[in-house]
């Protein structure tokens, strides 16, 4: 009968198995828990648990070091010869790995890698569940109805190498996305919060504020595309900006296939981005943000390479005081455009805009503007401008001297994050915000809104 391992137990094991140059062994414990509600009332709920290994085997050749790259869920001991067998196979029939580096080694063994990983379950929604069965009941009465889901994982990452590496790193990661319609569906708004635990979102609050929106949305009228003064609330600035993070690569920089590339095979680094004294960065350590202090990398790519897993990460500012700093490498990268190493962060801030909240902002409106909910459905359109494409959804308002006074068609946008930045006119205060667009994968972001005098509303759009 097999027998499942505790995670450390699986990852030294796997390590004492393979006859390999290298090994690199990842051990991520999956725990999550879920709430679905429709028309004011609970649907589904759920508990999960699983397990994921991923090995990577690296051989030394004559022409270079070649790596392979093996996965599997639900291992355990019985598994883990022929996994890591077939991790070797893969690096002795792959040729010499790009982006080969010695295995990281020397950094100290945390602490708690031995311990059982970190669990999730039901009573993460202990406080949370009351409070939004609160939040039916008023929006029966008011006339609306409640539509969502809450999602809260954890993740414990156990990480070991040949080089002696023994790191560990709890992940906890939950959202809330919380839809408001009206009872004849048609009109509809959009709230989003990500948190660590649950204890710091107010479903009270976001149905008021939806319940606003609703109410603006009652008297409708009709734009045409073209360029508005549009407010970005934070959301639909984080949507942008994780594009471009993602795609501010040094080495696609260098070879003159991105926004971030100057003509002879230069970069912008150095390059004032915005007028405003904005810092976008990344901080393993940022309170609230918090993720993993080192490199997890399940595999190779542009930002990432597995020969850099455990490497420890720090505080970096990619644009600092609206200059380009910092384009994002790993150690190949960086030796290969001569930039330092800079590998990529897990969560995201953009901060030194003003003090002012979304709603100050709006009052503080002259003339005619748009204020935006989201944006969904962000696809590029051209990188060498970073030129992005995607719609508006759950609500666009019209706001005319400080107050909003009714809800426009949604539309299609055209823009470039690193052109938006240039044009920004105003920031406001750097808040923690949810992604709608890249939620799945990047929910660890603080923004604040922006006041853009010129956005591109490039067609108009027959979505809700």
């Amino acid at each position: 009968m097999s027998r499942v391992s505790k995670p450390y137990e699986i990852v030294e094991r796997a390590l004492e198995l393979s006859a390999a140059d290298g090994l690199v062994v990842i051990a991520d414990e999956h725990s999550s828990a879920n709430l679905r509600w429709a028309g004011n009332a609970l649907t589904t709920n759920g508990v999960t648990r699983g397990r994921t290994l991923t090995v990577i085997a690296t051989v030394d050749g004559a022409r270079g070091t070649a790596s392979g790259v093996v996965s599997r869920s639900a291992v355990t001991t019985e598994d883990l010869e022929p996994l890591v067998r077939a991790a070797e196979a893969a690096a002795r029939s792959a040729g010499p790995a790009e982006d080969a580096q010695p295995l990281v080694s020397g950094a100290p063994s945390s602490p708690d890698f031995t311990d059982a990983p970190a669990e999730t379950g039901s009573e993460v929604f202990t406080d949370f569940a009351p409070a939004l069965g609160d939040a039916f009941a008023r929006a029966r009465s008011g006339g609306r109805e409640l539509y969502g889901f809450a999602h809260h994982e954890t993740t414990s990452t156990y990480l070991g190498t040949s080089t002696g590496l023994r790191l560990r790193h709890d992940q906890p990661n939950g959202t809330l996305e919380l839809n408001a319609k009206s009872p004849d569906r048609t009109r509809s708004a959009w709230a989003g919060r990500a948190t660590r635990d649950f204890k710091d979102v107010d479903p009270a609050a976001m149905d008021a504020g939806l319940a606003q929106r609703l109410r603006w949305a009652e008297r409708r009228v009709e734009l045409p595309a073209g360029r508005y003064e549009t407010l970005l609330p934070p959301t639909a600035v984080a949507d942008l900006l994780i594009y471009q993070f993602w795609s501010s690569t040094a080495r696609d920089a260098v070879e003159g296939r991105t926004v971030f590339s100057t003509p002879g095979g230069g970069t912008r680094l150095g390059e004032t981005l915005s007028p405003l004294p904005l810092t976008l960065r990344s901080d393993p350590h940022a309170p609230g943000l918090e993720s993993a202090p080192f490199v997890i990398a399940h595999s190779s790519g542009d930002s990432a390479s597995v020969f850099d897993n455990g490497l420890p990460l720090a505080s970096t500012d990619w644009v600092r005081d609206g200059k380009l700093e910092r384009l994002t490498t790993t150690r190949h990268s960086a030796a290969l455009t001569g930039l330092p190493v800079a590998p990529a962060v897990d969560n995201l801030l953009l901060e030194g805009g003003g003090e002012r909240s979304l709603e100050e902002m709006v009052a503080a409106t002259t003339g005619r503007a748009l204020l935006l909910t989201c944006l969904w459905y962000i696809r590029e359109v051209d990188p060498a401008t970073l030129l992005l494409t995607g719609l508006t959804r759950d609500g666009v308002y019209l706001v005319e001297d400080g107050e909003v006074v009714g809800e426009v068609n949604n539309f299609r946008f055209n823009e470039s994050p690193v052109d938006l930045l240039s044009r920004a006119s105003e920031a406001g205060r750097t808040e923690k915000t949810l992604p709608r667009e890249w939620g799945d994968w990047f929910t660890r972001a603080a923004m604040p809104a922006l006041r853009i005098p010129d956005f591109n509303m490039s067609s108009v759009s027959l979505g809700v």
